[in-house]
Protein backbone atom coordinates (compact mmCIF):
# COMPACT_ATOMS: atom_id res chain seq x y z
CA UNK A 1 0.00 0.00 0.00
CA UNK A 2 1.33 3.28 1.23
CA UNK A 3 4.94 2.16 1.83
CA UNK A 4 5.15 0.70 -1.67
CA UNK A 5 3.79 3.92 -3.21
CA UNK A 6 6.24 6.10 -1.26
CA UNK A 7 9.18 3.87 -2.19
CA UNK A 8 8.15 3.91 -5.86
CA UNK A 9 7.87 7.69 -5.77
CA UNK A 10 11.32 8.02 -4.19
CA UNK A 11 12.80 5.79 -6.89
CA UNK A 12 11.10 7.79 -9.64
CA UNK A 13 12.36 11.08 -8.23
CA UNK A 14 15.86 9.65 -7.94
CA UNK A 15 16.05 10.53 -4.25
CA UNK A 16 17.25 7.07 -3.24
CA UNK A 17 19.97 7.18 -5.87
CA UNK A 18 20.98 10.64 -4.68
CA UNK A 19 21.25 9.48 -1.08
CA UNK A 20 23.23 6.45 -2.17
CA UNK A 21 25.65 8.54 -4.23
CA UNK A 22 26.03 11.14 -1.49
CA UNK A 23 26.99 8.51 1.05
CA UNK A 24 29.64 6.66 -0.90
CA UNK A 25 32.63 6.78 1.40
CA UNK A 26 35.81 4.81 1.20
CA UNK A 27 36.36 1.89 3.57
CA UNK A 28 38.72 3.89 5.79
CA UNK A 29 36.30 6.81 6.02
CA UNK A 30 33.46 4.45 6.89
CA UNK A 31 35.49 2.87 9.68
CA UNK A 32 36.50 6.27 11.04
CA UNK A 33 32.90 7.51 10.93
CA UNK A 34 31.71 4.36 12.67
CA UNK A 35 34.42 4.62 15.36
CA UNK A 36 33.81 8.32 16.05
CA UNK A 37 30.02 7.97 16.19
CA UNK A 38 30.17 4.80 18.29
CA UNK A 39 32.70 6.30 20.73
CA UNK A 40 30.56 9.43 21.09
CA UNK A 41 27.60 7.16 21.84
CA UNK A 42 29.53 5.28 24.49
CA UNK A 43 30.83 8.54 25.97
CA UNK A 44 27.29 9.97 26.18
CA UNK A 45 26.04 6.79 27.86
CA UNK A 46 28.89 6.90 30.39
CA UNK A 47 28.25 10.59 31.08
CA UNK A 48 24.59 9.73 31.58
CA UNK A 49 25.56 7.12 34.16
CA UNK A 50 27.69 9.71 35.99
CA UNK A 51 24.83 12.23 35.95
CA UNK A 52 22.52 9.62 37.48
CA UNK A 53 24.36 9.99 40.79
CA UNK A 54 24.10 13.78 40.91
CA UNK A 55 21.18 15.53 42.59
CA UNK A 56 18.36 15.91 40.06
CA UNK A 57 20.48 14.00 37.56
CA UNK A 58 17.82 11.58 36.35
CA UNK A 59 16.80 13.89 33.50
CA UNK A 60 20.40 14.35 32.38
CA UNK A 61 20.94 10.61 32.64
CA UNK A 62 17.90 9.89 30.47
CA UNK A 63 18.89 12.43 27.83
CA UNK A 64 22.56 11.43 27.64
CA UNK A 65 21.76 7.71 27.76
CA UNK A 66 19.20 8.07 24.96
CA UNK A 67 21.47 10.28 22.81
CA UNK A 68 24.26 7.75 23.38
CA UNK A 69 22.06 4.90 22.15
CA UNK A 70 20.96 6.90 19.12
CA UNK A 71 24.59 7.72 18.26
CA UNK A 72 25.58 4.08 18.64
CA UNK A 73 22.76 2.94 16.35
CA UNK A 74 23.59 5.69 13.86
CA UNK A 75 27.23 4.57 13.80
CA UNK A 76 26.18 1.44 11.91
CA UNK A 77 24.99 3.68 9.06
CA UNK A 78 28.66 4.23 8.26
CA UNK A 79 29.30 0.51 7.89
CA UNK A 80 26.37 -0.40 5.64
CA UNK A 81 25.15 2.92 4.38
CA UNK A 82 21.99 4.56 5.67
CA UNK A 83 19.57 3.19 3.08
CA UNK A 84 20.68 -0.42 3.52
CA UNK A 85 20.74 -0.13 7.31
CA UNK A 86 17.23 1.36 7.40
CA UNK A 87 16.01 -1.45 5.14
CA UNK A 88 17.51 -4.02 7.50
CA UNK A 89 16.04 -2.28 10.54
CA UNK A 90 12.53 -2.59 9.14
CA UNK A 91 12.72 -6.15 7.80
CA UNK A 92 9.93 -8.39 9.09
CA UNK A 93 12.32 -10.36 11.32
CA UNK A 94 13.16 -7.25 13.38
CA UNK A 95 10.25 -4.91 12.67
CA UNK A 96 8.67 -5.28 16.12
CA UNK A 97 12.04 -4.92 17.87
CA UNK A 98 12.82 -1.78 15.86
CA UNK A 99 9.46 -0.16 16.54
CA UNK A 100 9.58 -0.92 20.27
CA UNK A 101 13.16 0.37 20.47
CA UNK A 102 12.29 3.64 18.69
CA UNK A 103 9.15 4.14 20.80
CA UNK A 104 11.17 3.56 24.00
CA UNK A 105 13.79 6.09 22.88
CA UNK A 106 11.08 8.67 22.28
CA UNK A 107 9.15 7.94 25.48
CA UNK A 108 12.33 8.19 27.56
CA UNK A 109 12.95 11.69 26.23
CA UNK A 110 9.28 12.70 26.61
CA UNK A 111 9.08 11.50 30.22
CA UNK A 112 12.36 13.23 31.13
CA UNK A 113 11.97 16.53 29.29
CA UNK A 114 8.25 17.28 28.95
CA UNK A 115 6.38 15.19 31.50
CA UNK A 116 9.16 15.49 34.11
CA UNK A 117 8.08 12.20 35.66
CA UNK A 118 11.09 10.51 37.27
CA UNK A 119 9.36 7.16 37.76
CA UNK A 120 8.33 6.94 34.11
CA UNK A 121 11.77 8.13 33.03
CA UNK A 122 13.44 5.30 34.92
CA UNK A 123 10.96 2.73 33.63
CA UNK A 124 11.45 3.89 30.04
CA UNK A 125 15.25 3.83 30.43
CA UNK A 126 15.03 0.20 31.55
CA UNK A 127 12.63 -0.62 28.72
CA UNK A 128 14.95 1.21 26.32
CA UNK A 129 17.85 -0.99 27.43
CA UNK A 130 15.79 -4.18 27.03
CA UNK A 131 14.41 -3.06 23.64
CA UNK A 132 17.88 -2.15 22.37
CA UNK A 133 19.20 -5.53 23.53
CA UNK A 134 16.36 -7.33 21.72
CA UNK A 135 16.95 -5.21 18.62
CA UNK A 136 20.71 -5.94 18.67
CA UNK A 137 20.11 -9.67 19.11
CA UNK A 138 17.85 -9.62 16.03
CA UNK A 139 20.97 -9.14 13.90
CA UNK A 140 22.54 -12.35 15.20
CA UNK A 141 21.08 -15.49 13.60
CA UNK A 142 19.23 -17.69 16.13
CA UNK A 143 20.16 -15.32 19.01
CA UNK A 144 16.59 -14.36 19.82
Amino acid sequence: GLCWAVTRRLREDGLLAGVSEATTLGFGSRLKGFAVCFCLGVLCSILGAVFLWLPHGLTLFAVFYTVGNIASITSTFFLMGPAKQLKKMFELTRLIATIIMLVCLGLTLCSALWWKNKGLTLIFCILQFLALTWYSLSFIPFAR
